[in-house]
């Protein structure tokens, strides 16, 4: 590679290491993993992955997830 097309890659990941880095103001992101399932992005270390049927389902029972949250508020720790 010539001096320039190495600087116009230097400048491509450059540009795709801020957007990244940017990311949206909730910090999270959805992708489509290789195996098709939904990938979450931004929650902790690792993406949370599930397949189209598995978030449905969770969906589903969100307000049953509030309540429990709700209930055992005192034993829940959170992360700052």
């Amino acid at each position: 590679m010539s001096n320039d097309d190495l600087m116009k890659e230097l400048e491509r990941l450059k540009a795709e290491n801020a957007a990244l880095k940017g990311g949206n103001s909730r910090g999270l992101s959805l992708r489509v993993s290789e195996k098709g399932g939904i990938s979450v992005y931004g929650l902790g270390r690792f993406p949370v992955t599930l397949y189209k049927e598995q978030w449905e389902k969770l969906l589903a029972m969100s307000e049953d997830i509030k309540a429990f949250i709700k209930a055992n508020e005192s034993q829940l720790k959170t992360k700052q």
